[in-house]
């Protein structure tokens, strides 16, 4: 089979090309997926760099977000059979810790193993570039704002504010849909006004140039600057920078308002201020990736329509090395996929 092939951990250029890869066969417990669409995320530039404490085998095949047809079935596999389609989810949850496209072969490839009890059946409407889009970065975002969070999804969250920090990758660009079907007004940052018209697109209310604006100054503009007796601020922050935005987010809740974090891309020890906590009776709520239920509520969204992933662009397998670099440069809005 074809597929993309590390072999070390370095730059793009260890990204390898082969024509002709073993093709996986499945063992007990397991099929082996006809990839439909792979999608890429920031997790595996972090594979193909190296992480502390995170051993990748060699060679290794990336790409942790994948959606295809079922190719070949492996005994005691479940009721499973060829022509199925399907959506993976790519974190084993049982035994032993295991990762698609870190520590073991994923989707960047034409075929791929996986358990069968972390399939997920696929509706015919939902395409599978919209399925791959979604367990990392919309698994991410769905537990973090509705499974911790807590906000609705119906709408009544009208004259509430939610404010959305990096709002144009794939994490944030769920969190705006997302925020946008609790009914509240939709405030993002984003680093050019390209971005923030593409957000204007997706359901914005109001935009932030964080590169040109100081953006609390901006949000208090927009929502008003928090009172202890309740006027001013926002209800929701979405902050997985951290780093020096951490203090002026906590300084633009209003009182009793809630700020979640899922990651820090910015820096994982930033200051803090206290008093803004315990004052206005802040809530600061951490969020650890998905579970499979945040999954099925996610393609449930997808399949009524109420939610629809931006895929920024599609490449061929051939040219996955492209598609990393525009990851690289963060020059994308949403999802780059990979069709093999």
């Amino acid at each position: 089979m074809k597929a993309q092939v590390i072999r070390s951990h370095g730059d793009l250029d260890q990204i390898t090309f082969e024509e002709n890869w073993p093709t996986p066969t499945p063992g007990d417990g397991e099929v082996v997926i006809r990839v439909g669409a792979c999608a890429l995320n920031y997790h595996d530039l972090f594979t193909l760099h190296g992480m502390p404490g995170i051993k990748v085998p060699m060679p290794i095949i990336m790409g942790i977000d994948m959606a295809g047809t079922v190719s070949a079935v492996g005994p005691n596999a479940g009721d499973w059979k060829e022509g199925d389609r399907v959506l993976a989810d790519p974190l084993t949850r049982e035994g032993r810790y295991a990762l698609l496209g870190e520590t073991v072969d994923g989707g960047l490839a034409e075929y791929c193993k996986v358990p069968a009890e972390q399939l997920i059946r696929l509706p015919g409407n939902v395409g599978f570039d919209k399925a791959a889009a979604l367990p990392v970065a919309y698994g991410t975002a769905y537990r973090m704002m509705v499974t911790r969070g807590g906000l609705p999804l119906d709408g009544s969250w009208a004259g509430r504010k939610v404010f959305i920090l990096g709002a144009s990758g794939g994490v944030g660009t769920c969190c705006v849909q997302l925020a946008k079907l609790s009914g509240a007004e939709v405030i993002v940052a984003a680093s050019s006004q390209e971005k923030l018209d593409k957000l204007a697109a997706l359901g914005a209310d109001h935009g932030i140039d964080y590169k040109a604006d100081d953006f609390m100054k901006a949000l208090h503009g927009i929502a008003g600057k928090p009172r202890i007796t309740g006027e001013g601020g926002v209800d929701m922050i979405i902050n997985f920078t951290g780093g020096d935005t951490w203090v002026p987010s906590i300084k633009s809740l209003k009182k009793g308002g809630s700020l979640l974090t899922c990651g820090a891309t910015a820096g994982f020890d930033p200051k803090t201020d206290l008093r803004y906590i315990w004052t206005f009776e802040l809530n600061i709520l951490g969020s650890n990736g998905w579970m499979r239920e945040d999954l099925h509520a996610l393609l449930e969204l997808v399949q009524q329509g109420r939610l629809d992933p931006p895929v920024e662009m599609s490449y061929p397998l051939e040219k996955a090395a492209d598609a990393f670099r525009a990851l690289e440069d963060r020059t994308a809005f949403g999802k780059l996929v990979i069709l093999p």
